[in-house]
């Protein structure tokens, strides 16, 4: 079943990222930048409902939990607990590609009507006219530039690889060799870089984080 969601979802142009325990799940999820979970209940390690309740500590993320449990009150028990779906195996995988659609058109348009300034520290972001303040100082970016530092600050603290930026930003796949994240990221400190203070911080082997 893993096998058979991860190709339907990739067909459909999503990346997926799979994780087999519990534990493992809660890696991944602290260091990648992940916009729904399908979670199934069934995990070693770590179990489904105390991964969903680790999740819902730091994040507001779509969950979608997966279940050979048919009972309401476990639907109940786990929706109340901060699940935003439940499906019920066996499903139909068209059925839960249009679910997974549904959270994620959700989370877009609480996103987009929630947010309209983004504040950290001593930067400022405006999301209507796309104003960047550093110090109360407009900083001019560029668009990736732009589009990087918003992807950094929705997310303080944690670690985005490279490849993890690049395909956020480009929409593209990430070549291994490609040395164009550097150099945004260089351009992009040197620009926020106001009395000496290092917002963007290398974390070594791994990516980037903003602190």
């Amino acid at each position: 079943m893993h096998s058979l969601i991860k190709e339907a979802l990739e067909l459909e142009g999503f990346t997926t990222i799979s994780a087999f325990s519990g534990t493992e799940g809660k890696l991944l999820f602290e260091q990648y930048q992940i916009d729904l979970v399908l979670l199934d209940l069934m995990l070693p390690g770590m179990n489904g409902d105390v991964f969903l309740e680790d999740i819902r500590n730091s994040s507001t993320v779509p969950v979608i939990v997966i279940s050979a449990i048919n009972a309401q009150a476990s639907k109940l028990e786990l929706l109340t607990s901060g699940a935003d779906d439940y499906i019920t195996k066996p499903f139909d995988v068209k059925e839960l590609l249009a679910r997974v659609q549904i959270q994620l058109r959700h989370a877009e348009k609480a996103t987009d009507s929630m947010i309209k300034e983004v504040q950290y520290k001593n930067i400022s972001v405006n999301i209507d006219t796309r104003e960047v303040k550093c110090n109360k100082q407009v900083i001019h970016l560029t668009g990736r530039e732009y589009a990087i530092l918003l992807l950094l600050l929705a997310h303080p603290h944690k670690v985005f690889s490279r490849a993890n930026i690049y395909e956020s930003v480009w929409n593209e796949p990430f070549l291994a060799n490609d040395k164009t994240i550097n150099m945004h990221i260089s351009n992009l400190r040197q620009k926020l870089n106001v009395e000496d203070t290092n917002y963007i911080k290398t974390v070594w082997g791994i990516g980037f984080k903003f602190d």
